[in-house]
């Protein structure tokens, strides 16, 4: 679908400041959405929001339906009586808690006692209105949250290790083997429904908040799930796994000009022709899930719907794959009978081929366009902006890109030199350089990451792939975010038409940190 003139702002939640080692929806949330409003802002993005595993990505986690229990807001519990502020400052003592990266390991050992302490405290009757809610969302959520929720406990029970090596009752799901370990593992099932309980009861209010700001929340949602994950063990007849419940085929991107091996990223794979017998449910059941959490969603790997490359279990690279062809239109076909046009980006970058092309048009869905891969070649590079698209979104970075300023101090100096030239500026200022050019493109979407706002260098970047540790953990200032952004930021909006509807007046100017003249 076609959407409005607008911009905003990638922002993933944990880079949120705050006193509790990582952002969270709390105040620090809830100012940050003031901010988008006063800069004429009307999307704000973020990446997946679910509970991340292996190298705290929040592209391998362990549920496409459940919500990260590390984002809950401690000040909100204290709030509802379930902690005391005083408990929760004697437990920060206790851990090294940085306010500008996000230490996961210190996070967790410091947070997720507390919010079990929050549980028992609700278990004894603290506050009735929230057993009262807890009960409701544990009836309303069942269809995910059982399996959720158990997965986890029996998961911690066997000491992190993945589900393919429990006992054979609970892998094979045998329903005297569930039966056994719901009752064994009560509590522990419990209080992962209540983690996911305070999550939605703080989340949806947050998104509530924007939108009647006239702010709409850009979710993300990776193609493939994690093979450790929720999803892949409730429902292990829809991937490719063998009698050990093993992958016997992976998920990877071919050889290419960056990589002479590919990527290997071993996801399990779909049996997408199981899926279509059923009318793509999980799909559909996960499409729903997602639209209550977020207004817009991006589609991450939008190319392994038309096909993606399957590498066989066992290789060390993605060298001896091949392609396969994916669903197609019969999955968007699908989706489109559910919930008619489709709020979906499609995530169109990397090796993209005609079908993928056709798919994406077919389903007017507008596609991503970032302006760090405009340079360096001819002009007809379809990211520079006078090739650009009304039915795209024009980014002047992702959350998997170098800063602004980081990408342009790599590049060599006569690389440096077509940039300024194409954009006839002097590149002092190059970060708003790029805002300015994602601003003015024709694209009907812009999104620029927070960091490129506040010119930050590459020690703010938020993820660099391929690289195992170090990832996820950028965090921005409290004092970082001030009216002279709001201003600048709200200048170039309405100069280039894309303020919302009921925009209001710019924000008094003070403290001006970007001349526009």
């Amino acid at each position: 679908m076609h959407f409005a003139r607008s911009s905003g702002i990638l922002l993933h939640p944990t880079s949120l400041p705050g006193p509790w080692g990582i952002g969270d929806l709390g105040p620090a949330a809830y100012q940050f959405v003031d901010f988008l409003a006063a800069a004429g802002q009307s999307l704000w993005q973020v990446l997946p929001l679910g509970p991340t595993g292996y190298g705290d990505s929040p592209y391998q986690c362990f549920s496409a339906f459940a919500g990260n229990p590390l984002l809950v807001s401690l000040d909100q519990i204290v709030q509802r009586g379930l902690l005391s502020y005083d408990e929760v400052l004697e437990a920060a003592a206790n851990y090294q808690l940085d306010h500008a990266s996000v230490r996961y390991g210190e996070v967790m050992g410091f947070k997720l006692p507390l919010l079990r302490r929050s549980y028992e405290r609700m278990r004894e009757g603290v506050a009735p209105d929230v057993s009262a809610a807890f009960a409701e969302f544990r009836q309303a959520q069942a269809g995910w949250l059982d399996d959720y929720a158990l997965f986890i406990a029996l998961k911690e029970a066997h000491n992190g290790q993945s589900w393919s090596t429990w006992e054979p009752g609970l892998r094979a799901r045998r329903p005297a083997a569930l039966a056994k370990a719901r009752h064994e593992h009560a509590e522990a099932f419990e209080l992962q429904q209540f983690l996911q309980f305070l999550f939605f009861q703080q989340w949806l209010p947050l998104k509530a908040y924007a939108n009647e700001r006239h702010i709409r929340i850009i979710g993300d949602a990776p193609i493939f799930v994690a093979y450790d994950s929720a999803d892949v063990w409730a429902n292990p007849d829809l991937f490719f796994l063998n009698k050990e419940s093993k992958p016997t085929v992976v998920a990877g991107v071919p050889p290419d000009y960056f990589s002479k091996t590919g990527q290997l990223w071993g996801n399990p794979l779909y049996r997408w022709d199981r899926m279509a017998k059923d009318g793509y449910a999980w799909w559909v059941a996960r499409l729903r899930a997602a639209f209550t959490q977020v207004d817009i969603l991006r589609l991450d790997h939008f190319r392994g719907f038309a096909a993606y490359w399957e590498v066989p279990a066992g290789e060390e690279t993605a060298i001896n794959g091949r392609w396969i062809k994916g669903p197609g239109a019969a999955l968007f076909e699908r989706l489109q009978a559910e919930f008619g046009a489709l709020p979906i980006i499609a995530e169109d970058l990397g090796l993209i081929t005609p079908d993928v092309l056709a798919l994406r048009d077919q389903f007017d869905l507008p596609g991503m366009i970032v302006l760090q891969f405009a340079f360096g070649g001819d002009a007809d590079n379809f990211y520079l902006p006078h090739n650009h698209s009304r039915n795209c979104v024009a980014y002047s970075g992702t959350h998997d890109n170098n800063t602004t300023i980081g990408w342009f101090h790599e590049l060599s100096e006569e690389e440096r030199e077509h940039v300024r030239g194409y954009l006839g500026r002097d590149g002092n200022d190059i970060a708003w350089d790029f805002i300015r050019t994602a601003m003015m493109s024709v694209a009907d979407m812009s999104i620029i990451p927070l960091q490129d706002v506040l010119r930050l260098g590459g020690e703010a970047r938020m993820n660099i792939p391929g690289h195992s540790g170090g990832n996820w953990s950028w965090r921005f200032q409290p004092e970082a975010l001030n009216d002279g952004l709001a201003h600048g930021l709200h200048f170039f909006t309405s100069l280039y038409n894309r303020l919302p509807a009921a925009s209001k007046p710019a924000p008094e100017e003070s403290d001006l940190e970007y001349d526009p003249a």
